[in-house]
Order: structure tokens, then sequence, then C-alpha cells
């Protein structure tokens, strides 16, 4: 029976195939509209690290008062340098890194280059294992390194392409801003988006950073920080580096590793008493306000997800909503021309039932065709997503296996979806009036 509704189907589909193609263009666009922008938003908002992302959390530590609050300035998304340094001197935590954004300048050793700028991060040795960096060669420095401020760097496996043409370059030396430094590891391609350990100084979705270096090494060559830097009510700060660093400003990216619920609830507790001691040494004069988020947390507060990813998707899912409307007034219309046909079929004995067993296989045979036109059309649209949003963000969207899996199964349920009133319809045709009339 079930080959038999096949040929049924078949045959029906290709008896009137304008109002067929239709009914799978129809489908085939609206389902690609939704997976397309799908696409963005699922790149955009998954979390990059699941396997731990509930063990990383982001402090805040009110260092402005509540007045900044009620002038409408949020707590800062990052530490001053003060603050920082007592949290890590303090090591409540099983890790912990401050982070802040370089620029350098790389000389090549090849006097016929020229120098050219790099971007990347100071960081303490603890960030690697913390957000589980993959090595290409070699690896991290290690935290007697911090403590010596060793003149060492990790950098990026395209930099390790371009400078060292993808060989081993651990041991060699390279030159920024005038001074030495020898490669301990090379980062194997990682990049994660969004780029949730430094949201706040970025989109989230810029390229790979080209090196690391200890957090220690740069406050000692006085490396300024190529982010943000909020100094709400810092008037009187000491001129120069040292004036900088020692001031409210709040500029320092910090991350902590918690392992459990219970290492949670007593960083908590550290940080609320931390706040509470610099209000006693005269330093804050209000009640002692922190916060301390996760990793998928923080990147909710931050607003990561762009909101035109958002709107975007709605839209899309609205434009599928008019799609499937369309598809049930064609479907109707082919149906119940058929009238006659069913009145027969049911007075030769057809059940309901098997009437909407017929009418389903032509409608899952339309969701078929309707999502291979979407996975076309899918693939179409990813190429030209970069017309609706930022650069770093289209080329996110990528399709894949699961992305046209997707679309074929959105377009068999959207579709047998849409089919149930038609086929209901057909199913109620009575066969006396069918034979009287015809």
């Amino acid at each position: 029976m079930l080959a038999y509704y096949f040929r049924l189907g078949v045959r029906s589909l290709l008896r009137n195939p304008i109002l067929t193609m239709l009914m799978v263009l129809t489908i085939g666009i609206g389902v690609a509209s939704s997976m397309t922008t799908y696409a963005v938003f699922r790149a955009v908002s998954a979390n990059p690290l699941p396997e731990k992302s509930l063990q990383l959390f982001a402090p805040q530590i009110d260092i402005w008062g509540p007045q900044s609050r009620a002038q409408g300035a949020d707590m800062p998304d990052a530490l001053t340098y003060t603050d920082a340094m007592a949290l890590l001197r303090d090591k409540k935590a099983r890790r912990q890194t401050a982070i802040y954004p370089v620029n350098l300048t790389l000389v090549p050793q090849d006097e016929r280059s020229e120098p050219f700028a790099i971007n990347g991060y100071a960081a303490y040795a603890d960030f690697f294992s913390m957000f589980k960096a993959p090595f290409l060669y070699g690896g991290a420095w290690n935290m007697a390194q911090d403590d010596t401020h060793a003149a060492v760097v990790v950098i990026s496996s395209q930099l390790n392409q371009q400078l060292f043409q993808g060989s081993d370059s651990v041991g060699s030396t390279i030159r920024l801003d005038d001074h030495d430094y020898e490669i301990v590891g090379v980062v194997d391609g990682w990049n994660p988006k969004p780029r949730f350990y430094d949201v706040n100084n970025s989109d989230g979705f810029n390229d790979a950073p080209d090196i690391f270096l200890p957090f220690t090494r740069g406050i000692d060559l006085q490396i300024n920080t190529n982010g943000n830097t909020n100094c709400y009510g810092s008037a009187g700060r000491n001129p120069g580096f040292d004036g900088f660093i020692h001031s409210d400003c709040a500029w320092v990216s910090y991350w902590a590793e918690l392992p459990d619920a219970k290492a949670e609830a007593a960083y908590r507790d550290y940080l609320t008493n931390y706040a509470a001691d610099q209000n006693r040494a005269g330093r804050f004069h209000w009640k002692p306000y922190i916060t301390l988020r996760n990793l998928v947390e923080w990147l909710d507060y931050e607003k990561v997800v762009p909101p035109e990813t958002r709107i975007s998707l709605w839209l899309s899912l609205g434009f599928l909503l008019v799609c499937l409307i369309n598809t049930i007034g064609l479907m109707l219309a082919k149906f119940m021309r058929r009238a006659g046909e069913i009145g027969v079929r049911r007075a030769l004995g057809a059940s309901r039932k098997e009437i909407w067993t017929q009418f389903l296989f032509e409608a899952a045979m339309v969701g078929v065709g309707g999502g291979v036109v979407g996975v076309v059309f899918t693939g179409l649209g990813a190429l030209s997503v970069g017309l609706v949003f930022e650069p770093d963000i289209a080329r996110l969207a990528r399709v894949n296996t699961g992305l046209i899996g997707l679309t074929l199964v959105c377009a068999l349920v959207s579709t047998l979806a849409a089919a149930f009133y038609p086929i209901w319809r057909a199913s109620r045709v009575q066969p006396a009036w069918q034979l009287k009339s015809n």
C-alpha cells in the first residue's frame, strides 16, 4: 500500500506541475530564510566552552560607589590593577588570570622585511589551562616565569606559519618593540567564537590574537592596554604609567576557575570581605557590592549576541509562517479539486484513515522537495548574509551537515503541519454528494 500511495502522490504532483512547483518553492524559500538566520544566531549565541562554562567566573567590584549607578554608569566590567593584583595574590580560586590586550610591533629577523603590527594579550600562565587552549608545539610558560617576569611568548599558528613556515619554532626568538622574547609554545588555530575571555574589549568575533606574553612582563615594560579603560571620577590621577596602574581606572579583565558550588559561594564571600576591607581602609566609602557571573551569565550580561540577529531570526520565522499559510491555501485548492476522486474512493470502501495516509504521502513529497530547494537557498543565503550582518559575524554562518539535516527536517515537518487542515477537509468529503453531483 505504501508503494501504491507513493505512485498516487507522484501522479498527482505531476498532474499539476505549476501548482506543485509553487508549493515546493514556497516551502523552500520560507525554510531557507529561517535556516540562514538561525545559522548566524546559533554561531553567535553558542556556548564557546560548554565543558567548563559553569566553572569560569568573572568578578566585578564596585569601585565607584552607588552614585555612579544613580547617574547611569553601571559597575565597570573590568577590575583596577590594584584589585586584580590583590585577588591574584590571595589565590582563593583553583586557577586565576588577569588579562589585558596589547598591540606591539614585530621586527622580522630578515632585514629586508618591514616591521609589522601584531595584537595579543598579556596574561598569566593559568590562562591556557583555564580556557583549554590547544597547542601545536610546546606549551604555556609556568608560574615561576610569571614571578620572574620572563621574556617568553606564545604565538599563534598563523604567525608561526608567517615567520617559520609552520615548522616547530619553540626555542626560537622574536623581537617585539625592541625586546627579544623566546617562543615557548604555538597555539593550534585557537580563536573561540565569541572570544568569551575578552568580550568587554571587543565584539567577540575578531581575528585570532597573534601573541600571548606574561602579564608581569607587560607591566614591567609599561606596555599600554589596547582595550577599554573606564576612569569614572578619576580626577587627580598621578601622571605616567605608574599613576595609571595605581588609579581607580578599570582596565584589567579577570577570570577565576571555581570547580563547584561550594567554591563559588566561598569566593563570593571572599570578594565581599575584600570590598569590606577596602571600606575599612578608607578606599571605599560605601557598602560592599560585588557580582560574580559564570561564563554563560557573563556573555548574556555583556550582550554578546547582537540584537539584529535576534530580530532577523524572529522576522524569518514570521516569513516562514506566511509561507506556510500560503502553502495551506495551495494544498487546500489542490486537494479539494480532487473531491470527485475522493468520493469515488470512499464509495469503493476506502476509509478516512486511508485518505489521510494518501495525502500525507503527497504532502511529505512536497516537503522533501521543499527541503532540497531550501538547502540550495540556505547555501546561497549563507554566502550573501554579509549584506545584512557585520563581516566578522556573517562569516560564522556555515552550511554543515547538521544544518542541512535540520533544513530537511524543518521543511518536512512544516509541510506536514501545513497539510493538516487541507487533508482534514479532504477526508470529510461526502461520497454520496460527490457521486450525485458528478
